[in-house]
């Protein structure tokens, strides 16, 4: 059970794996499931037993097995599945044509190359609309924008540097345009604060007034938008 000082596997059918990290920050025992891919992680001090673990897991037991059991689990992206395009349902389709493009709620893909051609074409519509939304908050706060690049991160949705180069995750064409255009919203006013204060969130609401709302649905639903799994075929 404990061959691996950094997991702990709990008896079961299945087996469920637990992830351990020590931490000196920690001042207490704490658990958590990720919603991204299921990883149970268990946070202990730095001088906590192995034992006052086991003991911790045990008395959770119930409530650990209902937060796994309650997870949607990764959707391996292939024809026939639906998957979200700015908020809206889409079915991929192969068909014969060179490039993607969505007829009404069918997602029309290159037939040779299937999952790759819907990757590429959610990448170029994710970076159309964000540097579209991104030039109108820019005017409206009059600072200038640097290079503008999409990535597949988790742990944040976008980023802004001190020299106005923008990030963001490409994922964000999946959500709802008003939450996509939060995101850039909340970016470009950085460049007025780069920090979280009072000031900073005067600048966002100032660029998109329904933030609160947007902010919300991405720490509800966010998650699931990296449920989808694009291989390279």
């Amino acid at each position: 059970m404990f061959s691996d000082p950094d997991q702990i596997e709990l008896p079961g059918d299945p087996p469920l794996a637990v992830r351990l990290r020590r931490s000196g920050r920690a001042r207490r025992v704490a658990l958590s499931v990720s919603r991204l891919d299921g990883t149970v992680t268990l946070t202990l001090p730095t001088r906590a037993s192995l034992r006052s673990a086991m003991r911790f897991l045990d008395e959770r037991r119930d409530w650990l097995e209902n937060a796994v059991a309650g997870l949607e689990g990764p959707v391996v992206v292939g024809p026939g599945t639906a998957l979200p395009v700015e908020g809206t349902l889409v079915t991929l389709t192969p068909a014969p044509l060179r490039s993607a493009r969505i007829d009404g709620t069918t997602l029309l893909v290159p037939a040779a190359r299937p999952v790759a051609g819907a990757l590429a074409y959610l990448r170029l519509r994710a970076r159309d609309r964000l540097a579209e939304r991104v030039s109108i908050h820019a005017q409206t706060l009059g600072y200038s924008i640097g290079k503008l690049t999409l990535r597949d991160t988790r742990s944040r949705w976008g980023s802004c540097t001190s020299t106005g180069d923008l990030m963001f995750c490409w994922r964000l064409i999946m959500a709802p345009p008003r939450v996509l255009d939060y995101v850039a919203a909340h970016e470009v006013a950085h460049r007025a604060q780069m920090n979280h204060s009072p000031a900073f969130w005067a600048e966002v609401a100032h660029l998109f007034p329904a933030h609160v709302e947007a902010r919300r649905w991405l720490k509800q639903h966010g998650p699931a938008l990296h449920r989808y799994r694009f291989s390279a075929s």
